[in-house]
């Protein structure tokens, strides 16, 4: 072998070492890659695979239910029959439609939520066509199903409201999911679920709603189901109990049907609402099911307002409902002294400006007691004149006027209680005598509520402590303790007095609302009437005669007021009613408030075993307390 001979050898074994070496590095690295995939990362990379095979779909969660104080329940939850399409297998979807159109009703506006549903939504998705059907028809699309390609029933679950007209405002209702309801909430997603839309379904939506629950399914690569693999239920939501005694809210409801009316009846040392009417009501349950146009037009429409919670979110003139307010202003400022007499011929002059007394003739001479007794104009409008502005205000909204208690209760309003920077404020002008006069008899620019109406009696009633409505009393078997109410500042021997004269509005001679007093063993009730104007009265009116209420179109009338509580001499219970353009206080609020608060000290709900869910036996617990008697 030559010298090149042997040069080439040596190349040849450079090169196959480094060929053999470049291989030994090549194994290292697929090695140890394969290493990291296996070992190091192998879970990791298992558990993705395995998501990539496994699908997680959601169980909607079973919604709390809300009961009364003595466990009637007021929303619950009952089999939904429904049905569900399957696009893909549906074939042609227009055509499944219209044969399922001889069986349930499917209007265009239910064809195009199924369009657009189905748009959104892969072919494999089930989407609702219909729910809350009747069981013979759900029963014949089972047993006919292969007349109706791609359709799925289904059974699920459904919001009932037993009392839907009586508790409309208050309990609220639920509905379906809208666009700009969902969140990151993935419940939210699921396909006819429903959420809280008012009253307290929405306030305490959260509590009410639960978690969803879940189902692990095998899908293919596309996502279709293959089979289920495991289950589990969801977490039901937080029952709720609230304040209300749901025998007692009839029987107001009944009382005022046919009105546009509002009713609160308080317990005046916890703040708890028995009883929180607005009237007229409507149909809860057609929320949930589905409101046609017509109906709900025809609700808008209807001057009665029956959309509109009158009770925590009307507001009107409280009229001579205010002059208890305005009694506490004077005597506290030291304006007027109980036994000073003021003398009512009829009206009264300011300036220019003539402010007369409802009563024409006038009341003679008036002390505080008659005062409020005879609800004198006359009377109290020099007590506003003395007292001012300033000092009606402060003890107004010491008193609950003016307070907006939605974090107490859902949805209320505020009102207002006048004030001079109010008044430059909204129109450009100083505070005038003339409206300190106005705003002495609860008119001007006062507005409040009847919550606020019962609250301020309350408070009253009870010694002056600063009591606070009250709905709920218990959320998932955690009752709401009230807190001790704080002292309003006002003096027993001011509060005595206004009390008794109240108690004389209902139960002597020449009382405004005498013709409504109660008898019997330990019935009694005190008060003070109201009626507000709505509009002015001219001069030319008053000359020639004021029309009748009657005789004037509805809307032109006044609005009926009265406040109280009872029994006189232990109240337990504050009571506001608002006929809304009733008429007279004295006519037309006083003997709602005396039907109801006999019904209130008869049945004494505040007195009674109330009901925990916790500690409910089973389903006899609320059969056996079957409206709340």
């Amino acid at each position: 072998m030559n010298d090149k001979d042997g040069l080439r050898g040596q190349v040849f074994s450079r090169r196959a070492a480094l060929l053999s070496l470049a291989g030994v590095a090549t194994f290292g690295g697929l090695s140890a890659r394969l290493f990291t995939l296996q070992v190091t990362n192998g879970e990791r990379y298992r558990m993705l695979a395995e998501n990539n095979r496994i699908d997680r779909r959601l169980i909607a969660p079973r919604r709390g239910t809300i009961y009364d104080r003595f466990g009637v329940e007021l929303a619950k939850n009952v089999q939904n029959f429904r049905i569900m399409l399957v696009p893909e297998q549906a074939g042609h979807v227009e055509e499944t439609l219209d044969r399922l159109a001889g069986t349930i009703e499917l209007g265009e506006a239910a064809r195009r939520r199924i369009r657009r549903d189905i748009a959104r939504n892969r072919a494999f998705v089930p989407i609702l066509i219909a729910e809350n059907l009747d069981w013979e028809t759900f029963a014949y699309l089972n047993a006919n199903g292969l007349d109706f390609p791609g359709i799925q029933p289904d059974v699920g679950d459904t919001r009932v409201y037993p009392y839907p007209e009586v508790l409309s405002h208050v309990v609220g209702f639920v509905g379906p999911v809208a666009e700009n309801d969902k969140g990151t909430e993935p419940e939210l997603r699921i396909p006819g679920f429903r959420i809280g839309k008012d009253g307290v379904e929405l306030a305490f939506e959260p509590q009410l709603r639960g978690h969803a629950g879940g189902r692990d399914v095998e899908v293919d690569a596309s996502g279709r189901l293959i089979r289920e693999i495991r289950s589990e239920a969801g977490e039901q939501g937080a029952d709720l109990v609230l304040t209300l005694d749901l025998g007692l809210q009839k029987f107001a409801a009944d009382r005022v049907a046919g009105e546009s009316a509002a009713i609160v009846v308080m317990d005046v040392a916890t703040g708890e609402l028995v009883a929180l009417v607005s009237q007229p009501g409507f149909d809860s349950n057609l929320f949930n099911r589905g409101v046609d146009i017509e109906t709900y037009r025809g609700w808008q429409n209807d001057p009665y307002q029956p959309l509109y919670n009158k009770a925590t979110k009307g507001l009107f003139p409280p009229g001579s409902t205010f002059k208890v307010v305005t009694a506490l202003a004077a005597l506290e400022s030291g304006s007027m002294r109980p036994e000073e007499g003021v003398y009512c011929g009829g009206a009264i002059q300011l300036g220019d400006a003539v402010f007369h007394c409802w009563r024409k003739e006038g009341h003679g001479s008036v002390d505080l007691h008659r005062g409020i007794k005879e609800s004198c104009d006359v009377y109290f409008y020099e007590a506003a004149r003395r007292t001012g502005i300033d000092k009606m205000s402060e003890v107004a909204m010491r008193l609950g006027l003016g307070t907006d208690y939605g974090f107490a209760l859902p949805y209320t309003k505020a009102g207002r209680v006048p004030t001079k920077e109010y008044k430059l404020s909204h129109f450009k002008s100083a505070w005038q005598t003339y409206d300190s006069l106005n705003t002495g008899i609860g008119q001007g620019f006062l507005q409040v509520s009847p919550l606020q109406l019962a609250t301020m009696t309350a408070r009253i009633a009870n010694g002056g402590f600063a009591v606070v409505p009250r709905l709920v009393r218990s959320v998932g078997g955690v009752t709401h303790d009230h807190s001790e109410a704080a002292s309003i500042g006002a003096e027993h021997a001011y509060l005595d007095r206004i009390l008794r004269a109240m108690t004389a509005v209902v139960n002597e001679p020449r009382g405004t609302a005498l013709g409504s007093r109660l008898t019997g063993p330990g019935l009694s009730m005190g008060g003070k009437t109201g009626t507000a104007q709505v509009r002015r009265i001219t001069r030319a009116e008053r000359a020639t005669g004021v029309l009748k209420n009657d005789e004037l179109p509805w809307e032109s009338r006044d609005h009926a007021l009265f406040c109280g509580f009872g029994p006189t001499d232990a109240p337990r219970y504050s009571i506001a009613v608002v006929v809304e353009h009733g008429g007279g206080g004295s006519s037309a609020a006083a003997p709602v408030a005396r039907d109801v608060m006999r019904e209130a000290l008869t049945r004494d709900p505040a007195r009674r075993p109330t009901f925990s869910p916790m500690a409910a036996a089973g389903p006899a617990t609320a059969l056996a307390l079957k409206d709340g008697r």
